[in-house]
């Protein structure tokens, strides 16, 4: 185990290597393995720790303000665009070769764990296959995640969307929309968040769109609609049979 207690320029024997250009105090980054990589670009300011694992990870954090604690298994990336901003301490947890991605302008509050492993392998006793295979996980630009919001492998959140407190995110969760609960499910459809605080930012009455700037991120929900097939029903040859004969539509044998 190699410990950098400062992000900064690094490269030690075993090809791990930080490429930044200034240092940042506030957090320290962890080396398990080798041929690991962190690129932290200029002007990001970082709390907490960065922690590879094992071997051939690759960590990108753009210019945001991130707090929390970064956790990299084998052959994993784990990337967070520019302007995403953190409350408070976020978990970040990825294994066996999956990546997490955090779109950017995204705003995560506090005590927020995205999970896209499970720590731990659960296997089938009969077959004695694995059961819980991480996915990788995708929350889309200028995504807000509530407070305690658990976010699960495999998730894939929409851009422009609202997570609510204390959710648990797993599935795909589309654009534009608030999704909130455990399990989650989508509560309101064509929405927009804007970042200005409620108190913080005047006016301190909002009632409407034009007390503050318009983000790019105005959309309409876009829902997936599926196809004619997913929704015909079966039928069995034997009643298509009788249905043609009560029509009066004659059948060769």
């Amino acid at each position: 185990m190699i410990i950098v207690n400062t992000i900064r320029p690094y490269k030690d024997e075993h090809n791990n290597e930080i490429f930044c250009d200034e240092e940042i105090k506030t957090a320290r980054v962890v080396f398990y393995g080798k041929n690991n990589k962190l690129v932290v670009k200029k002007g990001s300011k970082i709390k907490g720790g960065i922690y590879f694992e094992c071997n051939n990870g690759t960590c990108h954090i753009g210019q945001n303000r991130f707090k929390g604690f970064i956790r990299l298994g084998e052959d994993c990336t784990v990337t967070i665009n520019d302007k995403v901003t953190c409350t408070n301490d976020c978990l970040i947890t990825a294994a066996e070769g999956i990546s997490v991605t955090i779109g950017e302008d995204c705003m995560l509050a506090s005590d927020i764990q995205i999970r896209a492993d499970d720590g731990h392998p659960i296997f089938d006793v009969k077959s004695e296959k694995r059961i819980n295979m991480p996915k990788s996980v995708n929350i889309g630009a200028h995504t807000w995640i509530g407070g305690r919001v658990t976010i699960l492998s495999g998730a894939n959140v929409g851009q422009g969307s609202v997570i609510g407190f204390g959710s648990i995110v797993k599935g795909k969760i589309p654009n534009n929309c608030v999704a909130a609960g455990a399990p989650i499910r989508v509560v309101r459809k064509n929405i927009a968040w804007e970042r200005p605080h409620l108190n913080h930012v005047a006016p301190p009455y909002k009632p409407d769109a034009s007390f503050v700037s318009k983000s790019p991120y105005w959309n309409s929900t876009i829902e997936e609609v599926a196809s004619i097939e997913e929704h015909a029903p079966v039928i069995e040859p034997h009643w298509t049979k009788r249905i043609l004969q009560k029509l009066g539509i004659k059948i060769s044998e």
